[in-house]
């Protein structure tokens, strides 16, 4: 059970390492959905890679209904294993894998709980995050674990590139798990309670900057959400996309948050403490660009202010 291209990545290394102990019966992901410019009905990420190699595949609307329960039962499943879903599963869908249902979370557990694990640990700024694959019960992410696998978080690090590593983390750590439940090595670990943290689903308005923050926290905005929502601010009532920045450490100042002290060479903006270089931003409708081409174009000048 999945939906993006993280699951998808997931879905592709668990077809290719089917075996005479292992075989993927069937897929359950969101259903088909317009997208791209011309808003054509597509099949998730997880969907298109089941259909490319004809893996029987439901597409529930709701999955709290006797007639999808009966559906996910025909398949008879020793495992259910879920990868970023997108659904909460009740009680009656965890009891239908004959051994466990099985998630693979995309934090170290039970730091990063929740829907965005990945934007979560880079804008705690935590130097490593990882897979953890868990044992599913019906509190959010809450059962106990199997496997730990950790990476380091690069400096330059986005939510773009955080997934595709932990993608294949995640694949290797879910297969070395099924190879100790099929030795009956398997053991679960519970979870400390007390040192959960907890992420939520991100919105376009979490990506607004707040120029009253911490310079150290804007920069971690600006690439956790990356490729999604994108950290974004406004200038002259216009909204102005911010894909690249960096702390800059040079001088102090008295400015308000959000005004801009220096354009040459980049453009620099006061924040809360600190101050941010802009390296690469986009206007709604074209293309990225370096900031100080665009700030150029728009002969933004020193004293100027970002934000409202």
């Amino acid at each position: 059970m999945g939906t993006p291209a993280l699951a998808a990545h997931i879905l592709e290394r668990l077809i290719a390492a089917s075996g005479a102990n292992l075989r993927v019966a069937g897929v359950v992901t969101r259903p088909d959905q317009p997208r791209g410019r011309r808003l054509k009905i597509e099949p998730s990420e997880v969907g298109a890679v089941a259909a490319r190699h004809a893996i029987p595949t439901l597409k529930p609307l709701k999955i709290r209904t006797p007639e999808f329960l009966a559906e996910l039962n025909a398949f008879e499943p020793d495992l259910l294993v879920v990868v970023a879903y997108g659904r909460i599963l009740p009680q009656s869908i965890l009891e239908v894998p004959k051994i466990a249902p099985m998630n693979v979370h995309a934090s170290l557990l039970p730091k990063c709980r929740g829907a965005a694990p990945i934007e979560g640990a880079i804008l705690a700024g935590e130097s490593e995050t990882g897979v953890t694959i868990m044992r599913i019960i019906e509190q959010m992410d809450a059962g106990p674990t199997y496997l730990h696998r950790a990476i380091p978080i690069a400096a330059d690090d986005t939510q773009g590139t955080l997934k595709e590593k932990l993608a294949e983390l995640g694949a290797q750590a879910l297969l070395e798990a099924i190879k100790l439940l099929i030795r009956g090595e398997l053991k679960e670990t519970p979870q400390d309670d007390a040192l959960a943290t907890y992420t939520s689903q991100i919105e376009k308005k979490d990506a607004v900057i707040d120029w009253s923050n911490p310079a150290e926290l804007i920069e971690r905005m600006t690439r956790a959400y990356d490729p999604w929502p994108v950290a974004r601010t406004t200038l002259d009532g216009e909204e102005v996309l911010i894909w690249r920045a960096a702390i800059e450490n040079e001088g102090a100042s008295i400015e308000a948050s959000g005004t801009i002290v220096s354009v040459k060479p980049n453009p620099i903006v006061q924040c809360g403490t600190g101050r941010l270089r802009l390296i690469e931003v986009q206007a709604p409708g074209r293309k990225r660009m370096p900031a100080a081409d665009f700030f150029r174009g728009k002969r933004i000048r020193i004293g100027a202010r970002l934000g409202t």
